[in-house]
């Protein structure tokens, strides 16, 4: 308490607080002249270890203008931090003011802050972009004096990451006396963030500290007796289970992990909901108002349970929430602790959570991650390199603040982390693609977004550049959007419609245009836990109206899938393959895993089992990796090539984040067994070379990256002022770029930047060429006469129907029973 200004000192003492260790750390660093990564588990204090230094700084030295300033990955997680930080404030009596600036802030505030700014100011990348790209840049933070980085470990793996790194580089050379403070849940390479925060300021030392862990969580995976299905996600065997659990707990936050799981939850909890219990719906694509709603009930304990993604995955500190569930297996280590230290929020006392699996092989992942958890396993990624077209922005930004060298440019980008070993030919071609559009497109005049001044700096062509780079600023790009709005119905016969469209009526939200392409006038879907009819589509919005259905359809989302982590994936071959380990499973999985060894053999630990059998008129191969959905993707549509070549006559296959199947009219099984197709070669690692290649260049995956990197690049304009492009308006011009571009400069700097999302990110090349590498020489063949008992939810997989509401699980249930018969004989 001695380091602490006694006006600090004294509000610890009249709250009977004592500053834990590492928040005096935190301050003795600054103190020091140092920057600093605390890596801390949930509850410990992180924020307030960021902004001690900056309390102790103003007390003692009242300063004029920003001070510090403060970035978030989320704009609810700024707001809910000015709250917590305006509160000690007042109680203290000081004369510091604390403002949020994100897209939601009026545009009359956000000016007023650029040439009045607060002292402390709590933002978002995209807004610092914005920031920074203005003339007056140097005015607003040339008296910064600290940057508060909180939940750093969420955007270090993303293209959000590499923007604030570009900024930050910007800010040391506008404030070189600023330091860095970066907040993090534990991760498994610190020092790979304490280098990310180091990099912009070489001069300056960077502390990394830890906080000592708490208590550790209380975890426990739900205990029935119902009958586990067999495949599919919707977990809706647990719904009478979950529904009692939420009446045995103060407030209950109930994780899945995409927005279509969300809605389907929600709306089984309510259908149950005979004691009319207060439970609410938060994803991304409910309206900012929804979601604000069921924030400040959970702040302030009038709500029972929340149906949430990842939304609330970070460091919000939600009053009450007593308990975790995460319906689905969580798919990661890491990922499972950050949400289930949103549950108790004390250092001192154990988070509880409860893990409900939806399928038998979801129970392995369980299993799983419920020991990584228990070891403190940490599974994060790590940060990522720096994209060309994130830094094709950068520089039209920096152009739009000031003409500059492109000499001086250079050497500030490689002062942030991602861009450290960026090659000075790589940025020219970025460069020459920002002013010009390449050599392909330098013939354009819209694409000429920069000039040459007489004394060799680069300025921006017209105002007109800077005025559309600061509408389509950001590298967050969704599946197109249309606003959901909700009207009086006009009334529906078996699709017949009368009347015009109504008017008017609130926003529920935004939904992702393709889905709306599948719909007729009068199909009922769920959107914010309401069920609403489809009124029809007007320029950039769908009108809905309040509607009654027994089956309404479950809107599917492109975004919210998380990849199986390699950790995990190894835990659960591991499992599957050490049979003493099985009495750890409910008997419905152990007896399963009998059954297979019986029936077939079991996946070994470094091995691949693929199992061949004929079923009706077709073959089936089904392979067990383990290794997440997108790497299954990409074998999968490798394998079906080579098996064309090999005249297997492949017809299709499906992939889950456990195993890949391939069905076709080619008897697999004696290919193999007359050396006409050999495992070896058909798994080979080569797959990733000329086949991967062809792949692509006939694939629509390439197009559809390519429109991401030239969006984020500011090639394509989403924005323009008061209107939008659709979807459709987008997606033509980028089909349009590309197939010029890949014509005649296929080398292209956006061409080269569409692979490695497509390799990194779609594909997950990586990681299937490790596997491949793993099991060369180890593959298991195993010809059945049957469908093995592994098989079975790949079969079901296979013949899903779009079945919609009650029907569907037991649909479900009847197939998985038929299909186990047959594995038996």
């Amino acid at each position: 308490m001695t380091d602490l200004p006694p006006i600090i000192a004294n509000w610890f003492a009249a709250k009977n607080w004592s500053p834990r260790t590492h928040q005096l750390d935190v301050l003795q660093s600054w103190n020091a002249g140092a920057s600093a990564l605390l890596i801390a588990p949930t509850g410990a204090g992180k924020t307030l270890a960021g902004f001690l230094p900056t309390l102790q700084d103003l007390i003692h030295t009242p300063h004029e203008g920003l001070h510090t300033l403060y970035l978030s990955p989320l704009k609810a997680l700024a707001v809910d931090v000015a709250r917590n930080l305006t509160t000690p404030i007042g109680e203290m009596g000081l004369r510091i003011t604390v403002e949020t600036r994100t897209g939601d802030t009026p545009a009359a505030r956000r000016q007023r802050q650029r040439y009045d700014p607060p002292n402390i100011l709590l933002t978002t990348p995209e807004q610092l972009a914005l920031l920074t790209s203005h003339p007056d840049a140097h005015r607003l933070f040339g008296s910064l004096k600290r940057i508060v980085l909180d939940e750093l470990h969420a955007l270090v793996t993303s293209k959000r990451g590499e923007l604030l790194s570009l900024a930050l580089a910007r800010l040391a050379k506008l404030a070189p006396q600023m330091r860095i403070t970066a907040l993090s849940a534990t991760v498994a390479r610190p020092d790979l963030l304490a280098d990310w925060i180091a990099a912009p300021l070489p001069q300056a030392p960077t502390h990394l500290l830890t906080a000592s862990g708490g208590a550790p969580p209380v975890l426990h995976i739900l205990d029935t007796d119902d009958r586990l299905p067999w495949a599919g996600h919707s977990a809706a065997y647990a719904t009478p289970a979950l529904y009692e659990t939420i009446k045995q707990h103060r407030i209950t936050l109930l994780f899945v992990n995409t927005r279509s799981q969300a809605e389907m939850l929600f709306q089984a909890l309510w259908a149950i909901n005979d004691d009319m219990l207060p439970i609410a719906l938060h994803h991304g694509s409910l309206s900012v108002e929804q979601r604000r709603k069921v924030e400040a009930a959970m702040v302030a304990g009038t709500i029972k349970a929340v149906v949430c993604t990842s939304t609330l995955d970070l460091g919000i500190d939600w009053g009450d929430v007593d308990l975790v569930v995460q319906v689905g297996a969580p798919k990661g280590s890491s990922r499972m602790l950050q949400r289930i230290g949103r549950a108790n929020h004390r250092l001192d006392e154990p988070s509880k959570a409860l893990l409900v699996p939806s399928n038998r092989f979801e129970v392995l992942e369980c299993e799983a991650a419920l020991e990584a958890v228990e070891e403190r396993h940490q599974d994060s990624e790590d940060p990522v390199s720096g994209g060309y077209d994130v830094l094709a922005q950068h520089i039209l930004g920096m152009a739009c603040a000031d003409p500059f060298a492109a000499d001086d440019l250079y050497a500030e980008v490689r002062r942030a982390w991602p861009y450290r070993d960026l090659p000075r030919e790589k940025f020219d071609r970025v460069l020459d693609f920002v002013a010009t559009g390449g050599y392909a497109l330098r013939a354009y005049e819209r694409y000429a977004r920069l000039k040459k001044t007489a004394e060799g700096l680069w300025r921006i062509a017209n105002p007109q550049v800077a005025q559309q780079y600061r509408l389509n600023v950001g590298t967050i790009i969704e599946e197109p959007m249309v606003r959901v709005r909700l009207v009086r119905g006009r009334g529906h016969k078996q699709g017949a419609t009368t009347g015009p469209i109504g008017r008017g009526g609130r926003v529920l939200g935004e939904m992702e245009e393709y889905f709306f392409g599948t719909l007729v006038v009068g199909d009922t879907f769920m959107f914010g836990g309401e069920i609403v009819a489809f009124e029809g589509i007007r320029d950039n919005e769908a009108f809905v109206s309040r509607a009654f259905a027994k089956d309404p359809k479950i809107p599917s989302y492109m975004g919210g899938k998380f990849p199986l982590s390699t950790y995990l994936a190894e835990r659960v071959r591991k499992m599957i393959a050490t049979p003493e380990d099985w009495r750890r499973l409910p008997h419905q999985v152990s007896d399963w895993l009998r059954l297979q060894r019986d029936v077939s053999t079991l996946p070994g630990q470094e091995s691949l089992l693929v199992e061949t059998f004929p079923r009706g008129t077709q073959n089936y191969l089904v392979c067990y990796p383990f290794e997440g959905r997108l790497a299954h993707q990409t074998l999968g549509m490798l394998l079906t090539r080579r098996l064309e070549r090999s005249r297997a006559r492949p017809l299709g296959f499906v992939a889950t984040e456990y195993a890949l199947c391939i069905w076709g009219l080619g008897d697999l099984s004696a290919l193999i067994r007359t050396d006409r197709l050999s495992l070896d070669e058909l798994f080979s690692e080569d797959m990733l070379g000329d086949d991967l290649e062809a792949w692509l260049d006939e694939s629509a995956l390439m197009k559809r990256t390519f429109r991401n990197c030239a969006i984020i690049s500011g090639l394509i304009e989403r924005r323009h002022p008061g209107k939008e492009k659709t979807g459709r308006q987008i997606t033509m011009s980028s089909d349009l770029i590309y197939d010029v571009l890949y014509q005649h400069e296929p080398d292209h700097i956006l061409i080269q930047a569409t692979r490695r999302d497509a390799a990194r990110g779609l594909l997950d090349i990586e990681r299937l060429g490790n596997m491949l590498r793993r099991i060369r020489k180890h593959i298991v063949h195993k010809p059945l006469d049957r469908i093995s008992p592994f098989a079975v939810p790949m079969m079901l997989e296979i013949g899903r129907e779009p079945i919609f509401g009650e029907g569907r699980e037991s649909a479900m249930a009847d197939a998985a029973d038929e299909l186990l018969r047959e594995a038996l004989g």
